[in-house]
């Protein structure tokens, strides 16, 4: 067999995941118990949210004047609001929202880290200087204030939010894409794949961007649970999703009276046991991905 014969198939050997790697990931995966927790918490939490209307007695934005801040009860198992509403439907379609903003806040932030960090490392020379340098003058700002400043800008809403969280929470991961690109780049395939004739475009996306998935997989997950945390942070200072639009943050707003905190539990610990459980159970979930895609990481 020639060598022009034999080197394609080596690079198609390289690039192709062995039959038993998918049985292989959610073999570690599941060795990971905390993160096994996690998944459950976050497909429960998700269900819940997706079925709001269905698995609530009452309507989330349904006003009684006549049952207000009333504490639980078998008809209001979480209480009522300020406005009579209630707390359980308004928890429940929160959790819409607030999931809804972390994994579109996720996924933006999530593309423009790949754009940014793939052409930086792949490109490198001038274009990779100019990049990075510009990365960094994005993580100069600190990034709760740039928030801020940007929804003062345009406005507050839901899809506000979440392109403002997207467009503030690239840098770690567009850094973290970089490292790896320069790393995957020299790698024996690659430079085969370059020797045979591949574009540019095709050693990019074909050769070297399945290499960063799994990193990839693993920052994305970890930026819900942080954009979760920036909009309930943005909604408890009256800057997030308006009323009567309930999430997690904005139902926290009202824990901002002493006599609430001390006296009214019901209106604001479910959100915060919620927005809690929700973002721990990301963070294992983010380290039993990582695990489970890194064969270096043996559980």
């Amino acid at each position: 067999m020639s060598s022009s014969n034999a080197a394609p198939g080596v690079a198609a050997g390289l690039t192709t995941a062995p039959p038993r790697a998918k049985r292989t990931v959610w073999r570690r995966f599941r060795r990971h118990k905390l993160a096994v927790i996690g998944l459950v918490i976050l497909v429960v939490f998700g269900l819940i949210a997706a079925l709001a209307n269905v698995v609530s007695v009452h309507d989330a934005y349904q006003v009684d004047i006549r049952n207000v801040k009333q504490g639980p009860t078998l008809t209001h198992i979480l209480g009522t609001d300020e406005a009579g509403r209630d707390v359980l439907a308004r928890l429940f379609l929160a959790g819409r929202i607030s999931l809804s903003v972390g994994l579109a806040a996720a996924a933006i932030s999530s593309a423009i880290g790949v754009i940014i960090g793939l052409t930086s490392g792949y490109v490198g020379g001038w274009v990779d200087n100019l990049l990075q340098r510009f990365t960094e003058l994005v993580m100069t700002f600190p990034t709760f204030f740039a928030l801020i400043i940007l929804v003062s800008l345009v406005g507050a809403g839901v899809w506000n939010i979440m392109f403002i969280i997207g467009v503030t929470g690239w840098t770690g991961k567009c850094r973290l894409i970089r490292g790896q690109v320069l790393s995957i780049r020299e790698m024996d395939y690659v430079t085969a794949a370059r020797a045979l004739g591949a574009s540019d475009r095709r050693l990019m996306f074909i050769h070297i961007f399945p290499g960063i998935v799994p990193y990839l997989v693993v920052a994305a997950t970890l930026t819900v649970g942080g954009a979760i945390l920036s909009e309930a942070g943005l909604s408890f200072l009256g800057l997030g999703v308006r009323f009567p639009t309930p999430t997690w943050g904005n139902m926290m707003n009202t824990a901002q009276s002493l006599y609430i905190l001390k006296n009214q539990l019901w209106l604001w610990m479910p959100p915060g046991i919620a927005i809690g459980m929700t973002v721990i159970a990301v963070n294992f979930l983010g380290d039993g991905l990582r695990d489970a895609l890194d064969p270096r990481h043996q559980i």
